[in-house]
Protein backbone atom coordinates (compact mmCIF):
# COMPACT_ATOMS: atom_id res chain seq x y z
CA UNK A 1 0.00 0.00 0.00
CA UNK A 2 1.29 3.40 -0.47
CA UNK A 3 2.12 5.93 2.34
CA UNK A 4 -0.56 8.20 2.75
CA UNK A 5 1.85 11.19 1.79
CA UNK A 6 2.41 9.44 -1.53
CA UNK A 7 -0.66 8.71 -2.57
CA UNK A 8 -2.22 10.77 -6.07
CA UNK A 9 -4.96 12.65 -4.63
CA UNK A 10 -6.17 13.57 -8.15
CA UNK A 11 -9.72 12.93 -8.54
CA UNK A 12 -10.88 9.80 -10.98
CA UNK A 13 -12.54 11.55 -14.18
CA UNK A 14 -13.17 8.45 -16.21
CA UNK A 15 -12.42 5.49 -16.92
CA UNK A 16 -9.28 6.16 -19.39
CA UNK A 17 -7.92 7.73 -16.51
CA UNK A 18 -8.07 4.11 -14.71
CA UNK A 19 -6.35 2.83 -17.66
CA UNK A 20 -3.62 5.22 -17.57
CA UNK A 21 -2.62 3.70 -14.25
CA UNK A 22 -1.52 0.81 -15.70
CA UNK A 23 -0.28 1.58 -19.43
CA UNK A 24 1.87 4.12 -17.79
CA UNK A 25 3.91 1.05 -16.56
CA UNK A 26 4.97 0.16 -20.17
CA UNK A 27 8.72 0.29 -20.71
CA UNK A 28 11.28 -0.22 -23.81
CA UNK A 29 12.95 -3.15 -22.87
CA UNK A 30 16.03 -1.97 -22.36
CA UNK A 31 14.59 -0.81 -18.72
CA UNK A 32 12.78 -3.70 -17.67
CA UNK A 33 13.95 -4.84 -14.91
CA UNK A 34 13.17 -8.20 -11.96
CA UNK A 35 11.75 -7.30 -8.67
CA UNK A 36 12.13 -10.68 -6.16
CA UNK A 37 9.71 -10.46 -3.45
CA UNK A 38 9.70 -13.70 -0.07
CA UNK A 39 8.76 -13.80 2.56
CA UNK A 40 9.66 -16.87 5.62
CA UNK A 41 8.38 -17.98 8.75
CA UNK A 42 10.77 -16.50 12.19
CA UNK A 43 10.40 -19.06 14.92
CA UNK A 44 12.47 -19.42 18.69
CA UNK A 45 15.41 -21.76 17.80
CA UNK A 46 15.71 -24.56 20.37
CA UNK A 47 18.80 -23.52 22.56
CA UNK A 48 16.96 -19.97 22.82
CA UNK A 49 13.22 -21.64 24.43
CA UNK A 50 12.40 -20.07 27.78
CA UNK A 51 9.38 -20.91 29.88
CA UNK A 52 7.85 -18.06 28.22
CA UNK A 53 8.75 -18.82 24.43
CA UNK A 54 8.63 -22.40 23.27
CA UNK A 55 11.13 -23.83 20.79
CA UNK A 56 9.76 -23.56 17.21
CA UNK A 57 6.53 -21.34 18.63
CA UNK A 58 6.13 -18.02 16.45
CA UNK A 59 8.05 -14.78 17.43
CA UNK A 60 5.89 -12.04 18.46
CA UNK A 61 5.67 -8.77 17.33
CA UNK A 62 7.26 -6.98 20.79
CA UNK A 63 8.98 -7.00 23.16
CA UNK A 64 11.62 -9.36 21.85
CA UNK A 65 10.57 -10.64 18.66
CA UNK A 66 9.64 -8.90 15.30
CA UNK A 67 9.62 -5.36 16.36
CA UNK A 68 12.85 -5.63 17.90
CA UNK A 69 14.42 -7.65 14.53
CA UNK A 70 13.25 -4.91 12.54
CA UNK A 71 15.21 -2.20 14.71
CA UNK A 72 18.31 -4.31 14.72
CA UNK A 73 18.31 -4.69 11.24
CA UNK A 74 17.99 -0.77 10.69
CA UNK A 75 20.36 -0.10 13.13
CA UNK A 76 22.75 -1.92 10.37
CA UNK A 77 22.52 0.83 8.27
CA UNK A 78 20.71 0.94 4.85
CA UNK A 79 16.76 1.23 5.87
CA UNK A 80 14.99 3.98 7.04
CA UNK A 81 11.53 2.77 9.18
CA UNK A 82 8.05 2.79 8.22
CA UNK A 83 5.85 3.58 10.33
CA UNK A 84 1.95 2.34 11.17
CA UNK A 85 -0.02 4.73 13.93
CA UNK A 86 3.41 4.32 15.41
CA UNK A 87 4.50 0.82 15.12
CA UNK A 88 7.11 0.00 13.09
CA UNK A 89 5.83 -2.04 10.17
CA UNK A 90 8.42 -1.89 7.82
CA UNK A 91 11.88 -0.87 6.67
CA UNK A 92 12.47 1.47 3.24
CA UNK A 93 15.87 0.41 1.10
CA UNK A 94 18.36 3.15 1.14
CA UNK A 95 21.61 3.25 -0.07
CA UNK A 96 22.77 0.21 -1.45
CA UNK A 97 18.96 -1.25 -0.93
CA UNK A 98 17.33 1.92 -2.68
CA UNK A 99 14.07 0.30 -4.27
CA UNK A 100 13.80 -2.55 -1.87
CA UNK A 101 11.78 -2.79 1.04
CA UNK A 102 11.17 -5.08 4.16
CA UNK A 103 7.52 -5.41 5.31
CA UNK A 104 5.20 -7.71 7.62
CA UNK A 105 2.92 -10.13 6.76
CA UNK A 106 0.30 -10.43 8.85
CA UNK A 107 1.59 -13.08 11.66
CA UNK A 108 4.72 -11.30 11.02
CA UNK A 109 5.99 -13.47 8.62
CA UNK A 110 9.19 -11.49 7.28
CA UNK A 111 9.42 -10.00 3.45
CA UNK A 112 12.05 -8.93 1.49
CA UNK A 113 10.41 -6.71 -1.40
CA UNK A 114 13.75 -6.39 -3.84
CA UNK A 115 15.02 -3.67 -5.71
CA UNK A 116 14.32 -3.17 -9.76
CA UNK A 117 17.12 -5.00 -10.66
CA UNK A 118 18.86 -5.71 -14.80
CA UNK A 119 19.73 -9.32 -14.39
CA UNK A 120 19.55 -12.40 -12.24
CA UNK A 121 23.21 -11.95 -11.24
CA UNK A 122 22.07 -9.21 -9.25
CA UNK A 123 19.00 -10.76 -7.80
CA UNK A 124 21.23 -13.68 -6.21
CA UNK A 125 23.97 -11.15 -4.73
CA UNK A 126 20.62 -9.33 -3.34
CA UNK A 127 18.91 -12.91 -1.47
CA UNK A 128 22.73 -13.51 -0.21
CA UNK A 129 23.06 -9.97 1.11
CA UNK A 130 19.18 -10.01 2.84
CA UNK A 131 20.50 -13.37 4.25
CA UNK A 132 23.64 -12.63 5.69
CA UNK A 133 21.74 -9.36 6.69
CA UNK A 134 18.94 -10.93 8.46
CA UNK A 135 20.88 -13.59 10.42
CA UNK A 136 22.96 -12.16 12.41
CA UNK A 137 20.30 -9.99 14.55
CA UNK A 138 17.72 -12.89 14.16
CA UNK A 139 20.39 -14.98 16.10
CA UNK A 140 20.93 -12.49 18.72
CA UNK A 141 16.95 -12.41 19.54
CA UNK A 142 17.14 -16.38 19.45
CA UNK A 143 15.40 -16.41 16.22
CA UNK A 144 15.75 -18.29 12.92
CA UNK A 145 13.58 -18.27 9.72
CA UNK A 146 12.83 -20.62 7.36
CA UNK A 147 11.16 -20.16 4.04
CA UNK A 148 8.18 -23.04 3.27
CA UNK A 149 4.75 -23.10 1.71
CA UNK A 150 2.09 -23.05 4.78
CA UNK A 151 3.27 -22.95 8.67
CA UNK A 152 4.09 -26.37 9.51
CA UNK A 153 3.59 -26.60 13.39
CA UNK A 154 1.67 -23.76 14.50
CA UNK A 155 -2.23 -23.58 14.84
CA UNK A 156 -3.83 -20.08 13.94
CA UNK A 157 -4.58 -18.99 17.50
CA UNK A 158 -0.87 -19.73 18.10
CA UNK A 159 0.17 -17.37 15.58
CA UNK A 160 0.91 -13.43 16.32
CA UNK A 161 -1.10 -10.06 14.41
CA UNK A 162 0.71 -7.40 13.27
CA UNK A 163 0.11 -4.27 14.55
CA UNK A 164 -0.42 -3.02 10.79
CA UNK A 165 -3.84 -1.40 10.02
CA UNK A 166 -4.56 -2.96 6.77
CA UNK A 167 -4.52 -6.45 8.47
CA UNK A 168 -7.03 -5.48 10.89
CA UNK A 169 -9.42 -4.79 8.32
CA UNK A 170 -8.53 -7.57 6.45
CA UNK A 171 -9.33 -10.09 9.64
CA UNK A 172 -12.64 -8.62 10.16
CA UNK A 173 -13.76 -9.37 6.41
CA UNK A 174 -11.96 -12.51 5.02
CA UNK A 175 -14.32 -15.21 6.68
CA UNK A 176 -17.47 -13.36 5.27
CA UNK A 177 -16.05 -14.29 2.14
CA UNK A 178 -14.01 -17.74 2.24
CA UNK A 179 -13.57 -20.18 4.67
CA UNK A 180 -9.25 -19.95 4.49
CA UNK A 181 -8.90 -16.55 4.01
CA UNK A 182 -7.04 -16.62 7.64
CA UNK A 183 -5.17 -19.62 7.04
CA UNK A 184 -3.68 -16.98 3.63
CA UNK A 185 -3.19 -14.59 5.93
CA UNK A 186 -1.04 -15.93 9.10
CA UNK A 187 0.11 -19.74 7.87
CA UNK A 188 1.39 -18.90 4.27
CA UNK A 189 4.45 -17.67 2.87
CA UNK A 190 5.25 -17.03 -1.22
CA UNK A 191 7.96 -16.21 -3.75
CA UNK A 192 7.23 -13.36 -6.55
CA UNK A 193 8.50 -11.98 -9.08
CA UNK A 194 7.81 -8.65 -10.97
CA UNK A 195 8.83 -8.05 -14.36
CA UNK A 196 7.79 -5.21 -17.04
CA UNK A 197 6.31 -5.32 -19.96
CA UNK A 198 6.41 -2.65 -23.24
CA UNK A 199 2.82 -1.89 -24.43
CA UNK A 200 -0.87 -2.84 -23.70
CA UNK A 201 0.16 -5.69 -26.79
CA UNK A 202 2.72 -7.18 -25.03
CA UNK A 203 1.44 -7.18 -21.68
CA UNK A 204 -1.47 -9.00 -22.64
CA UNK A 205 0.38 -11.51 -24.51
CA UNK A 206 2.66 -11.92 -20.99
CA UNK A 207 -0.40 -12.37 -18.98
CA UNK A 208 -2.36 -14.89 -21.15
CA UNK A 209 1.20 -16.57 -21.54
CA UNK A 210 2.14 -16.37 -17.40
CA UNK A 211 -1.57 -16.99 -16.36
CA UNK A 212 -2.02 -19.94 -17.89
CA UNK A 213 1.00 -21.73 -16.64
CA UNK A 214 0.90 -20.51 -13.24
CA UNK A 215 -0.61 -23.86 -12.26
CA UNK A 216 2.64 -25.52 -13.61
CA UNK A 217 5.19 -23.29 -11.72
CA UNK A 218 2.58 -23.83 -7.99
CA UNK A 219 3.22 -27.36 -8.99
CA UNK A 220 7.37 -27.10 -9.40
CA UNK A 221 7.59 -24.82 -6.28
CA UNK A 222 5.33 -27.06 -4.09
CA UNK A 223 6.56 -27.13 -0.56
CA UNK A 224 3.59 -26.66 2.36
CA UNK A 225 3.02 -31.27 2.98
CA UNK A 226 2.33 -30.41 6.50
CA UNK A 227 -0.34 -29.02 8.66
CA UNK A 228 0.16 -28.21 13.07
CA UNK A 229 2.67 -31.25 12.98
CA UNK A 230 1.80 -33.88 10.61
CA UNK A 231 0.55 -34.42 6.44
CA UNK A 232 -1.86 -33.01 5.18
CA UNK A 233 -2.65 -34.51 2.44
CA UNK A 234 -1.34 -31.95 0.55
CA UNK A 235 1.96 -31.22 -1.94
CA UNK A 236 0.88 -27.12 -1.74
CA UNK A 237 -1.14 -26.77 1.30
CA UNK A 238 -0.78 -22.57 0.01
CA UNK A 239 -1.98 -23.40 -3.30
CA UNK A 240 -5.48 -25.41 -1.86
CA UNK A 241 -6.12 -21.96 0.63
CA UNK A 242 -6.11 -20.19 -2.39
CA UNK A 243 -8.95 -21.86 -3.65
CA UNK A 244 -11.37 -21.01 -0.87
CA UNK A 245 -10.12 -17.69 0.02
CA UNK A 246 -11.68 -14.85 -1.69
CA UNK A 247 -12.72 -16.35 -5.03
CA UNK A 248 -14.12 -12.88 -5.95
CA UNK A 249 -10.84 -11.45 -6.09
CA UNK A 250 -8.43 -14.69 -6.59
CA UNK A 251 -7.79 -16.98 -8.86
CA UNK A 252 -7.75 -16.97 -12.76
CA UNK A 253 -9.99 -14.28 -14.20
CA UNK A 254 -11.90 -15.23 -17.59
CA UNK A 255 -11.26 -11.63 -18.91
CA UNK A 256 -7.29 -12.46 -18.73
CA UNK A 257 -8.15 -14.86 -21.88
CA UNK A 258 -10.41 -12.96 -24.12
CA UNK A 259 -8.46 -12.31 -27.68
CA UNK A 260 -8.41 -8.86 -27.44
CA UNK A 261 -7.79 -8.56 -23.42
CA UNK A 262 -5.89 -4.98 -22.41
CA UNK A 263 -5.62 -2.85 -20.06
CA UNK A 264 -9.11 -1.77 -19.94
CA UNK A 265 -10.71 -5.41 -19.49
CA UNK A 266 -8.47 -5.52 -16.28
CA UNK A 267 -9.79 -3.03 -14.59
CA UNK A 268 -13.55 -3.05 -15.06
CA UNK A 269 -12.48 -6.50 -13.66
CA UNK A 270 -11.14 -4.86 -10.96
CA UNK A 271 -13.65 -2.50 -10.19
CA UNK A 272 -16.01 -5.17 -9.65
CA UNK A 273 -13.76 -6.33 -6.39
CA UNK A 274 -15.03 -5.14 -3.34
CA UNK A 275 -13.16 -3.07 -1.49
CA UNK A 276 -11.16 -3.11 1.56
CA UNK A 277 -9.91 0.19 2.83
CA UNK A 278 -9.06 3.79 1.39
CA UNK A 279 -6.96 6.26 3.16
CA UNK A 280 -8.29 9.64 4.40
CA UNK A 281 -5.82 12.30 6.11
CA UNK A 282 -3.23 9.50 6.76
CA UNK A 283 -5.76 6.83 8.65
CA UNK A 284 -6.62 3.83 7.06
CA UNK A 285 -11.10 3.69 6.69
CA UNK A 286 -12.69 0.12 6.52
CA UNK A 287 -14.81 0.45 3.73
CA UNK A 288 -14.46 -3.48 3.18
CA UNK A 289 -17.40 -5.22 1.30
CA UNK A 290 -18.34 -1.45 -0.43
CA UNK A 291 -18.10 -1.76 -4.17
CA UNK A 292 -15.29 0.47 -6.31
CA UNK A 293 -17.49 0.82 -9.71
CA UNK A 294 -20.62 1.95 -7.43
CA UNK A 295 -18.42 4.66 -5.60
CA UNK A 296 -17.16 5.86 -9.00
CA UNK A 297 -20.91 5.93 -10.47
CA UNK A 298 -21.53 7.92 -7.35
CA UNK A 299 -23.84 5.86 -5.97
CA UNK A 300 -24.61 5.95 -1.71
CA UNK A 301 -22.62 3.41 0.12
CA UNK A 302 -21.95 3.72 4.03
CA UNK A 303 -18.24 4.77 4.48
CA UNK A 304 -17.52 6.42 1.08
CA UNK A 305 -20.37 9.30 0.91
CA UNK A 306 -18.89 12.34 0.60
CA UNK A 307 -16.17 11.21 -0.48
CA UNK A 308 -14.19 11.82 -4.33
CA UNK A 309 -12.53 8.51 -5.48
CA UNK A 310 -8.74 9.58 -6.03
CA UNK A 311 -6.70 7.53 -8.40
CA UNK A 312 -4.71 6.95 -5.38
CA UNK A 313 -7.97 4.78 -4.09
CA UNK A 314 -7.70 2.75 -7.26
CA UNK A 315 -3.79 2.15 -6.85
CA UNK A 316 -4.56 1.01 -3.22
CA UNK A 317 -7.26 -1.06 -4.58
CA UNK A 318 -5.08 -2.58 -7.25
CA UNK A 319 -3.11 -4.18 -4.35
CA UNK A 320 -6.34 -5.62 -2.89
CA UNK A 321 -7.00 -8.01 -5.44
CA UNK A 322 -5.03 -11.22 -5.57
CA UNK A 323 -5.17 -13.11 -9.09
CA UNK A 324 -2.53 -15.80 -9.86
CA UNK A 325 -0.86 -12.89 -12.19
CA UNK A 326 -1.94 -9.67 -10.74
CA UNK A 327 -1.29 -6.39 -12.94
CA UNK A 328 -0.33 -3.52 -11.65
CA UNK A 329 2.42 -0.99 -13.50
CA UNK A 330 4.01 -4.04 -13.78
CA UNK A 331 2.75 -8.01 -13.67
CA UNK A 332 3.49 -10.05 -10.58
CA UNK A 333 3.87 -13.90 -10.64
CA UNK A 334 2.10 -15.47 -7.60
CA UNK A 335 1.74 -18.52 -8.03
CA UNK A 336 4.85 -20.21 -6.02
CA UNK A 337 5.26 -21.80 -2.23
CA UNK A 338 8.54 -19.93 -1.03
CA UNK A 339 10.88 -22.57 -0.68
CA UNK A 340 15.24 -22.44 -0.70
CA UNK A 341 16.94 -19.66 -1.90
CA UNK A 342 18.03 -21.76 -4.69
CA UNK A 343 14.34 -22.52 -5.60
CA UNK A 344 13.25 -19.15 -4.63
CA UNK A 345 16.21 -17.75 -7.48
CA UNK A 346 14.87 -20.35 -10.25
CA UNK A 347 11.48 -18.59 -9.86
CA UNK A 348 12.43 -15.54 -10.65
CA UNK A 349 14.91 -17.59 -13.62
CA UNK A 350 11.69 -19.30 -14.91
CA UNK A 351 10.02 -16.32 -15.87
CA UNK A 352 12.48 -13.83 -17.00
CA UNK A 353 13.91 -16.78 -19.04
CA UNK A 354 9.92 -17.45 -20.97
CA UNK A 355 9.05 -13.58 -20.56
CA UNK A 356 12.03 -11.23 -21.50
CA UNK A 357 12.98 -12.98 -24.94
CA UNK A 358 11.26 -12.09 -28.09
CA UNK A 359 11.57 -15.91 -29.24
CA UNK A 360 11.01 -17.46 -26.11
CA UNK A 361 7.67 -15.56 -25.49
CA UNK A 362 6.58 -16.54 -28.77
CA UNK A 363 7.67 -20.35 -27.81
CA UNK A 364 5.89 -20.19 -24.38
CA UNK A 365 2.62 -18.55 -26.62
CA UNK A 366 2.92 -21.91 -28.88
CA UNK A 367 3.12 -23.80 -25.39
CA UNK A 368 -0.31 -22.70 -23.95
CA UNK A 369 -2.54 -22.45 -27.46
CA UNK A 370 -2.12 -26.20 -27.26
CA UNK A 371 -5.31 -25.83 -24.71
CA UNK A 372 -8.31 -24.14 -23.98
CA UNK A 373 -7.68 -21.63 -20.56
CA UNK A 374 -9.47 -24.02 -19.08
CA UNK A 375 -7.66 -26.85 -18.84
CA UNK A 376 -5.04 -24.91 -17.07
CA UNK A 377 -7.77 -23.31 -14.68
CA UNK A 378 -8.70 -27.19 -13.46
CA UNK A 379 -4.45 -27.90 -13.59
CA UNK A 380 -4.97 -25.24 -10.89
CA UNK A 381 -7.23 -27.46 -8.94
CA UNK A 382 -5.15 -30.17 -9.41
CA UNK A 383 -1.61 -29.32 -8.41
CA UNK A 384 -2.35 -29.00 -4.87
CA UNK A 385 -2.56 -32.53 -3.95
CA UNK A 386 -0.66 -33.57 -7.07
CA UNK A 387 1.63 -30.99 -7.59
CA UNK A 388 4.07 -32.36 -10.87
CA UNK A 389 2.12 -35.26 -11.05
CA UNK A 390 -1.02 -33.65 -12.19
CA UNK A 391 -2.35 -34.66 -15.44
CA UNK A 392 -2.37 -32.11 -18.28
CA UNK A 393 -3.53 -33.43 -21.73
CA UNK A 394 -2.05 -36.45 -22.78
CA UNK A 395 0.47 -36.24 -20.20
CA UNK A 396 1.39 -34.50 -16.69
CA UNK A 397 2.61 -31.10 -15.53
CA UNK A 398 6.09 -32.72 -15.49
CA UNK A 399 5.96 -32.83 -18.94
CA UNK A 400 4.76 -29.04 -19.19
CA UNK A 401 7.68 -27.82 -17.07
CA UNK A 402 10.13 -29.92 -18.93
CA UNK A 403 9.43 -27.61 -21.82
CA UNK A 404 9.14 -24.30 -20.14
CA UNK A 405 12.98 -25.13 -18.33
CA UNK A 406 14.18 -25.50 -21.87
CA UNK A 407 12.08 -22.74 -23.70
CA UNK A 408 13.45 -20.33 -20.46
CA UNK A 409 16.56 -21.90 -20.97
CA UNK A 410 17.24 -20.47 -24.73
CA UNK A 411 15.31 -17.01 -23.27
CA UNK A 412 17.78 -16.80 -20.85
CA UNK A 413 21.45 -17.77 -22.63
CA UNK A 414 19.75 -15.25 -25.05
CA UNK A 415 20.05 -12.21 -23.02
CA UNK A 416 23.92 -13.15 -23.22
CA UNK A 417 23.96 -11.47 -19.49
CA UNK A 418 26.74 -13.01 -17.56
CA UNK A 419 28.73 -13.11 -14.12
CA UNK A 420 32.20 -12.82 -13.00
CA UNK A 421 32.73 -16.79 -13.63
CA UNK A 422 31.31 -16.29 -17.36
CA UNK A 423 28.01 -18.11 -16.34
CA UNK A 424 24.88 -17.10 -18.13
CA UNK A 425 21.43 -16.35 -16.14
CA UNK A 426 20.33 -19.96 -16.84
CA UNK A 427 22.71 -21.67 -14.32
CA UNK A 428 19.79 -20.67 -12.05
CA UNK A 429 17.41 -23.15 -13.62
CA UNK A 430 19.15 -25.78 -12.44
CA UNK A 431 16.74 -27.03 -9.55
CA UNK A 432 13.84 -26.74 -12.26
CA UNK A 433 16.11 -28.95 -14.49
CA UNK A 434 16.22 -31.52 -11.95
CA UNK A 435 12.60 -31.45 -11.51
CA UNK A 436 11.99 -31.65 -14.94
CA UNK A 437 13.99 -35.10 -15.03
CA UNK A 438 11.90 -36.17 -12.65
CA UNK A 439 13.09 -35.49 -9.47
CA UNK A 440 11.57 -34.88 -6.28
CA UNK A 441 9.50 -31.55 -5.26
CA UNK A 442 10.45 -30.08 -2.49
CA UNK A 443 7.52 -30.91 -0.68
CA UNK A 444 8.10 -34.63 -1.47
CA UNK A 445 11.71 -34.20 -0.18
CA UNK A 446 10.37 -33.32 3.33
CA UNK A 447 8.23 -36.16 3.46
CA UNK A 448 10.99 -38.15 2.57
CA UNK A 449 12.50 -37.11 5.69
CA UNK A 450 9.49 -37.08 7.86
CA UNK A 451 9.35 -40.83 7.37
CA UNK A 452 13.02 -41.09 7.34
CA UNK A 453 15.46 -39.43 9.42
CA UNK A 454 12.90 -37.56 11.37
CA UNK A 455 10.86 -40.19 12.77
CA UNK A 456 7.65 -38.12 12.69
CA UNK A 457 9.35 -35.09 14.25
CA UNK A 458 8.09 -31.69 11.81
CA UNK A 459 9.75 -29.71 13.65
CA UNK A 460 12.64 -30.87 11.95
CA UNK A 461 11.47 -28.67 8.93
CA UNK A 462 12.84 -25.53 10.52
CA UNK A 463 16.76 -25.89 11.17
CA UNK A 464 16.69 -28.12 7.87
CA UNK A 465 14.73 -25.44 5.90
CA UNK A 466 16.24 -22.57 7.45
CA UNK A 467 17.68 -19.44 5.32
Amino acid sequence: MSNPSDQDARAISSIEDLVEVLASGSKPKDAWRIGTEHEKFGFVRPEAATADRAAFSAPPYAPTGIEALLEAVHAQGGWSPILDRGAVIGLKGEGKEKGGAISLEPAGQFELSGAPLANLHETKAEFERHFTNLRGPARDLGLGFASLGFHPLASRDELPWMPKSRYAIMRGYMPKVGALGLDMMQRTCTVQVNLDFASETDMARKMKVSLALQPVATAAFANSPFFEGRPNGFLSNRARIWTDTDNARAGMPEACFAPDFGFEDYVQWALDVPMYFIVRDGAILDVSGRSFRAWLAGERQDGVDGLTPTIGDFEDHLTTVFPDVRLKRFLEMRGADAGSPEMMLAQSALWVGLLYDDAALAAAEALVGEHDWTVYRDLRAAVPAQALHAPLGTGTARDVLARMVAIAADGLRARGLRDEQGRDESVYLAPLESLAAGGPTQAEHWLERYSGPWAGDVSRILLEGEV
